[in-house]
């Protein structure tokens, strides 16, 4: 029985997009005999608007993953964004402003994580682990504890316009996730990323600069953080400092589901994208059926062991194939 698992996996493996989509089907099929309410339009919708926050973050998460990288940060930033977002609105700013302004103060945290790791160097685990801890208590100092409710009906319009049907920030993520996907898969820089994370000597050989490289993704990642912060808070017209609990690890979650290695120097937006469908179509399957959210957090738990997990075995196939190779050109 257990080697018959493990030839499916094996087998899944080899063409992991598939098997993702198969994972993907078997999960509405399941969903949708306990609750008829699942596969319906509605929704569709709100499982799209709710990944369309998630994959911001997860966009950035990717790229950093596959250069070796990570950001716990992530959910700080949405948090302290969408706060710092409602106060200027209250003092009286421009919606455009407010945008500019606070994904301008988002990229900073970017930078001020990267400088740690590149200057001083700090893990990246303990330095966004710090950044993380820092920017949530933020969130709360500058709103007093307290949501900031949001007025400007041009800020509110973000979260609630649609165009055809289709809501504006489903719209913003399905544009980024197609513009950054060509950027990864067809540009220099995102061979580049690949090098950095799959063989850090080789890209210094060919003269990457890592420090460098680290700064912009980081600055990336945290800039679409604040972008989703910016949504998110649009969307529950309120900025609140208790928002985006979690958002990192749904993210990261999302990333590793769609076959983007811990280890760095494999990934692919495509399989962000199928992990994504997965992670808040779980997500949204455990909420339509009332699962206590006590449930809900050890679930979620388990997903992201699981998808761990298949990041050790897809690491282990990996491995033994290249062995196999480097046998056979011997």
């Amino acid at each position: 029985m257990i080697r018959e698992i493990r030839k499916l996996i094996s087998a899944a493996g080899k063409s992991e997009k598939i098997g993702l989509m198969i994972a993907f089907a078997a999960m509405v099929i399941v969903f949708q005999a306990l609750n008829q309410n699942y596969a319906t339009r509605d929704n569709a919708i709100n499982i799209l608007i709710s990944m369309s926050i998630v994959g911001l973050v997860a966009i950035g998460e990717t790229f950093l993953m596959i250069s070796g990288c990570v950001d716990l940060s992530a959910g700080s930033v949405a948090a302290f964004s969408g706060v710092l977002a409602a106060l200027l609105l209250k003092m009286g700013w421009s919606t455009p402003m407010v945008i500019i302004c606070v994904v301008a103060i988002g990229s900073t945290v970017g930078l001020i994580n990267a400088t740690f790791i590149n200057k001083l160097k700090f893990g990246f685990f303990i330095t966004t682990f710090g950044t993380m801890s820092i920017f949530r208590g933020l969130a709360y100092i500058i709103c007093g504890g307290k949501a900031v409710f949001i007025t400007n009906q041009s800020f509110i319009k973000i979260g609630i316009t649609r165009l055809f049907g289709v809501p504006l920030p489903v719209i913003v993520f399905l544009s980024l996730i197609l513009v950054f996907g060509v950027i990864l898969g067809r540009t220099r820089f995102g061979r580049s990323i690949f090098m950095v994370g799959g063989n850090q000597t080789a890209a210094f050989l060919a003269g990457i600069n890592q420090e460098r490289m680290r700064v912009k993704l980081y600055m990336l990642s945290s800039s679409l953080a604040a972008l989703g912060g910016i949504i998110l808070a649009s969307r529950m017209n309120s900025g609140q400092p208790m928002a985006s609990q979690g958002l990192e690890f749904d993210a990261i979650t999302s990333a590793v589901l769609g076959g983007v290695a811990m280890s760095g120097g494999i990934g692919s937006m495509g399989g962000c994208l199928i992990g994504l469908f997965i992670m808040q179509g779980f997500n949204n399957g455990l909420q339509i059926l009332n699962v206590q959210s006590f449930w809900q957090q050890v679930c979620k738990g388990l997903l992201l062991f699981t998808a761990l997990a298949f990041d050790y075995i897809r690491k282990q196939q990996r491995d033994k194939n290249l062995r196999g190779k480097t046998v056979r050109e011997r």
